[in-house]
């Protein structure tokens, strides 16, 4: 029964947050756990768009892109401001049910309020364009208040910013160190932006990066495949 609800809230997912000419998510909870990019099977013609995107964006191990964007109160963010403190990027859309079940009961419930306390830095980025899906200000003022997010959500209405780290989905994740450097790209985490069955283990990506990099650690996972909603560009 919980493996029928799952799926069922898959298809419902993919059919609300896909707009015509897009592709869907990913495939349903359930299958392998992401796999790092690498070994992820070619992109078809069809994907092309995604293929661009993949090949433009911030490469783990490198510098991250700076940019400066608007927060909801038009108050511009930049990025290079919080040189030398953690910081996590996390693409957002308050109309995509992978990222609203994500904030009420799934990896990014809890998990931005425990590293903010220790000081790592948290901005959401909505790169919808005006007039698509979970664009408007009000929307995501309301979102904001409701999954109690009390770290920013940025504005990239053309995209670039997006784009230049090859955002794909909503919810997707980077984590940057304090030199400036990508070393998390991808899922939050293994659930392939479902609910996990009963007793199935879950790993948090972006905690456990955020974790081993406070603790002087090598990343375990560097990359993975990000589940959810196309980002609406």
């Amino acid at each position: 029964m919980n493996k029928l609800i799952s799926l069922t809230f898959l298809a419902a997912a993919l059919a609300a947050c896909t707009q015509p000419g897009e592709a869907s998510a990913p495939a349903a909870n359930g299958a392998a756990a992401p796999q790092p990019k690498a070994d992820a099977p070619k992109a078809k013609a069809a994907d092309a768009p995604a293929a661009q995107a993949k090949a433009a964006q911030a490469k783990v191990g490198q510098p991250a892109p700076d940019f400066t964007l608007p927060d909801l109160d038009g108050k511009p963010v930049k990025l290079a401001d919080h040189k030398g403190k953690t910081i996590v990027l996390e693409w957002f859309n308050p109309g995509c049910p992978f990222v609203q079940l994500a904030h009420r009961k799934g990896g990014l419930k809890d998990v931005p309020a425990q590293h903010t306390r220790n000081g790592v830095v948290w901005l959401a980025i909505n790169s919808g364009a005006p007039g698509k899906q979970g664009t408007t200000r009000e929307e995501n003022v309301k979102a904001k208040g409701e999954f109690g997010m009390t770290y920013p959500v940025l504005i990239d209405e053309k995209g670039d910013v997006g784009r230049a780290y090859g955002a794909q989905r909503t919810p997707h994740m980077v984590v940057i160190d304090p030199q400036g450097t990508v070393v998390y790209a991808g899922a939050i985490d293994s659930t392939r932006g479902g609910e996990p069955e009963p007793g199935e283990p879950v790993t948090n990506y972006v905690d456990a990066a955020l974790t081993e990099l406070a603790a002087g650690k090598a990343i375990s996972t560097k990359e993975t495949e990000a589940f959810g909603c196309t980002v609406k560009y």
